[in-house]
């Protein structure tokens, strides 16, 4: 038997293997289904859930890791969407699928708890997780705006805003690439994978 803390309250789990992923943990036995899977290997962020405060992937921390600690997922980062990375997300107009933002904002938040004024440089060294879609110069806009007492953006201004980031799809230099051994192997051999947890991805 083995408690978890998660969102401020705390779960008893019984015959649950300690090297069970703490995703799914989340996603299959507590119903926490906003923490997504990705890739299952720490390559892409989508499962980022807070760990004693600090961004984590829970795909691959297992719940012996957390076995005393304080697991906090977006359901628990605000219950309403009042949290300020989280407006600031709508602001900015960040989400296009939408698939990895919930990855997107909570490693934007355990960034902002550290660094209230982070450059673009800060948020590319922090902030490393993948967007298929390439909303990275709005996630860089967001997170810049994210931090607590932040000014919400005017309707004129938001729009100034996104007319110039829609022609500043930047190069994601210094973010961190998936090593191509990794991704073809998962791509390749974890179709089936993926098949099998269609039902449960969302």
């Amino acid at each position: 038997m083995t408690h978890i803390n998660v969102n401020g309250e705390v779960h008893e789990l019984v015959d649950i293997a300690d090297t069970t992923p703490l995703l799914w943990i989340l996603r299959d036995h507590l119903g926490l289904t906003g923490t997504k899977y990705g890739c299952g290997v720490s390559e892409c962020g989508a499962c980022t859930v807070h760990i004693n405060g600090a961004a984590r992937q829970s795909c691959v921390t297992t719940l012996s890791e957390v076995a005393d600690a304080h697991v906090v997922t977006i359901e628990g980062l605000s219950a309403d969407g009042s949290h300020p990375v989280q407006k600031a997300w709508k602001q900015h107009s960040v989400p296009s699928c939408g698939y990895c933002q919930v990855g997107q904002i909570m490693a934007a938040a355990a960034m902002l708890r550290d660094n209230t004024n982070p450059s673009d440089a800060d948020i590319d060294n922090r902030m490393w997780n993948i967007c298929r879609c390439g909303t990275y110069p709005r996630i860089r806009a967001a997170g810049k705006n994210g931090r607590p007492g932040a000014a919400e953006m005017s309707p004129t201004s938001k729009q100034s805003t996104l007319r110039q980031l829609s022609v500043r799809l930047e190069p994601t230099a210094h973010r961190k690439r998936p090593d191509p051994a990794v991704t073809s192997a998962f791509y390749h051999v974890g179709t089936s994978w993926l098949v099998l947890r269609q039902a449960h991805c969302c």
